[in-house]
């Protein structure tokens, strides 16, 4: 971990070598040497030496972690193991004197390399304004620099200290590794084998778990917004031919393989899993990362790159100029901090690359925003908000620009001047969408585009791009729904499709004439790539193409309000593993043929949310062979689980929110006479809104 800022700048080196090439083809040959200059850096930072810059914090955070279990055993092997961990303790504390000799000459570097790194995106940024004479005066300078910075960078390198070996490393595996017989059934071997993992993760999984810990525990993150800020802040190395954003997903399901992302397919969110959270804290403070829980006590080092405030108030404490990503959530029914407050903010970091903001109650951003040339990743969170300023046009790095905003809000013509925008979403208050202007197609980078009104011509627009990997329509009309298909047809690379219509309802009026209804679906073909799908509005029958989607991953049907039973097409999807249908059946009975064996062959979740299901039957032996969870959310009618139900072995957790007493009653452990339904699950949770939330089962 501790050459990360040196692979980071060589990364963002080989970026300017694709992105700048015609520019820069005159600096080619400097940028390469200071590559292979930084190959030599990185490679003595390798050395296991280095893991004594926060040697004791990981040996501490160890003994922290393992006091629990260790207190479960006797008191003669709960006093051997602490001894033990005391001693991996000792050795990080008896290796003071090469971790400060150590510490002094890699701050001394990481200074140096951070500040060439600044001085690498402002040249960049200076020169895209350039022509002529100016712009050869400005490479000349630049070539110059970058022989300056290697020159300084041989030199740091020349005095670097002599390195003996280093037990710690060794001491803390060997520890691990003897003590225990890593049985995965074991709380405490299991621990271990955490631990270990954590240890030998390659760094840049190691960075992407620490911008994970960004966000506030409670609060988790979506895979694509982790995507999106990972990319933005420099931690995926582009390569040619390839998405950043790829490799950033590849690199979440490696943590995901590994344990240590857990995925909630309630809220397509991901948490760091305990113990990786308490480890990542651990080492963040070393990596130029600071964590607060309230803003008004905080002192933010003043080398810290990437600070998150959770829990501000009035507040914000001082930034310093070096800072690049800044996470802030506010408390709900507190003052919040003021504009004047944010203008101080921003005005100090204007080297900024990732700005989140939510719940700070602001109803436009200050202009300081349109200053911030650097930055990539502008997130808003906050129905309060009704526009955005004019500088905004300002900002020609910006890559994500995701914003909640008020009933008010639209979006200007200044967004077309952000030609290097490849993420769009919008949403206002709840459901609304938002208006983008004409000539949205020119911005040739967007991948996503979410939460806009495709009438005015929109529509027809969407067509040219082909680009496009996300799209969510909101407010879709018969004035303009033909174009708006023709055109998602034509996007072949498209992952995303999200459909809503201009009004829907939960009506319990099932046939209220004033909802729209998808029209001339009977003529769409989905993109062959599609992989999420979210209809929401009601259907006059199910679209017979649904079937013929391989790809299709996850669905949802919302206000639907078919006559006719959704799931004889959907159960032969063979990818499918995630199905939310609200209100998409209004039928009141769910019979066998509903899930047939061998049906859904790999849905792992299911949610059935209906104000008019009163009993869903039976279930063929064989079938849903691979779901884990089960939600029912609002079936208030709903009286009976379907009997077969307890042959579905892979059932992992049942959610019964807002559904009829009667129900909770008859599947109660203590005497429930359809308990043996579900005394198979390993979680149940059931909630009222008169007691809350009850686990029956853990």
């Amino acid at each position: 971990m501790a050459g990360s800022f040196v692979t980071l700048f060589q990364w963002r080196l080989n970026s300017v070598l694709l992105q700048e090439n015609e520019i820069l083809l005159a600096v080619k040959d400097q940028i390469l040497s200071l590559v292979n200059k930084l190959d030599e850096v990185g490679s003595f930072l390798g050395h296991p030496v280095f893991w004594t810059l926060h040697a004791r914090e990981m040996a501490e955070s160890f003994l922290k972690l393992f006091e629990p279990y260790l207190k479960k055993k006797g008191n003669d092997e709960m006093m051997s193991l602490i001894r033990q961990l005391d001693e991996v303790t000792r050795v990080a504390g008896d290796v003071e004197r090469i971790r400060a000799c150590c510490q002094t000459w890699v701050s001394e570097l990481r200074v140096m390399l951070h500040e060439a790194e600044d001085y690498v995106d402002d040249f960049i940024i200076k020169v895209y304004g350039q022509t002529g004479q100016d712009r050869k005066e400005s490479i000349a300078e630049f070539g110059s620099e970058l022989e300056n910075i290697n020159s300084r960078v041989s030199e740091i390198m020349n005095r670097r200290p002599r390195l003996g070996a280093s037990p710690i490393l060794e001491e803390i595996q060997q520890f691990l590794k003897s003590r225990f017989a890593f049985d995965e059934d074991d709380e405490e071997t299991a621990l271990a084998s955490c631990m270990l993992n954590y240890i030998n993760l390659p760094y840049d999984l190691k960075l992407s778990l620490l911008f994970c810990c960004a966000f506030r525990v409670y609060h988790r993150i979506t895979k694509g917004a982790l995507v999106r800020v990972l990319v933005a802040a420099g931690l995926i190395q582009e390569k040619p031919g390839e998405l950043m954003e790829d490799k950033a997903q590849e690199n979440i399901e490696k943590l995901m393989d590994l344990g240590m992302l857990q995925y909630c397919c309630t809220t397509d969110c991901f948490g760091v899993r305990s113990p990786y959270y308490e480890l990542s804290l651990s080492v963040m403070n070393a990596e130029d990362f600071f964590i607060s829980s309230a803003n008004s006590d905080s002192i933010i080092p003043p080398t810290a790159r990437h600070v998150s405030i959770h829990g501000a108030e009035n507040t914000i404490p001082n930034m310093n100029s070096l800072l690049h990503s800044l996470f802030v959530s506010a408390k709900y029914g507190l003052s919040k901090p003021s504009p004047d407050c944010w203008e101080t903010v921003l005005y100090n970091a204007k080297l900024m690359r990732v700005l989140d903001l939510e719940n700070t109650q602001l109803k436009s951003l200050p202009d300081e925003v349109g200053k911030l040339v650097h930055l990539r990743y502008l997130v808003v969170s906050d129905f309060k908000i009704t526009e955005l300023p004019e500088s905004i046009s300002n900002l020609r790095s910006l890559q994500t620009l995701d914003i909640w905003s008020g009933n008010e809000f639209e979006l200007s013509n200044g967004v077309l001047n952000l030609a290097q925008l490849r993420h769009l979403k919008m949403s206002r208050n709840v459901n609304g969408e938002v208006r983008v202007p004409r000539g949205i197609s020119r911005l040739s980078n967007l991948q996503t585009l979410e939460g806009i009104y495709a009438g005015g011509g929109i529509a027809k627009e969407l067509g040219n791009m082909t680009q496009l990997k996300s799209l969510e329509v909101r407010c879709v009309s018969d004035d303009h729904a033909d174009e708006l298909y023709a055109s998602v047809m034509n996007l072949t690379g498209l992952r995303n499709l999200s459909l809503i219509l201009d009004s829907f309802s939960r009506s319990i009026d099932l046939d209220n004439k004033e909802d729209s209804i998808f029209l001339f679906l009977e003529s769409f073909s989905p993109p062959p790539l599609l992989e999420t799908l979210e209809l929401v509005g009601r259907l006059t029958q199910m679209p017979l193409w649904l079937g013929s989607m391989e790809n299709l991953t996850r669905l949802c049907m919302a206000c639907t309000h078919l006559s006719e039973n959704p799931t004889t097409i959907l159960q032969f999807l063979p990818n499918l593993k995630s199905l939310l249908l609200r209100d998409a059946y209004k039928g009141k009975r769910m019979e066998r043929e509903f899930f047939r064996a061998g049906g859904f062959p790999k849905l792992e979740y299911l949610e059935i949310i209906s104000y008019v299901l009163v009993e869903w039957t039976e279930i063929d032996k064989g079938a849903l062979p691979c779901l884990k969870e089960l939600h029912f959310n609002g079936c208030w009618r709903l009286m009976g689980l379907p009997e077969g139900l307890q042959h579905v072995a892979t059932l992992q957790k049942l959610t019964l929110k807002d559904v009829h007493g009667d129900l909770t009653r008859r599947l109660n452990p203590n005497g429930g006479s359809q308990n043996y339904k579900i005394k198979h699950i390993p979680l149940v949770e059931s909630y009222a809104l008169s007691c809350g939330w009850t686990v029956w089962k853990t």
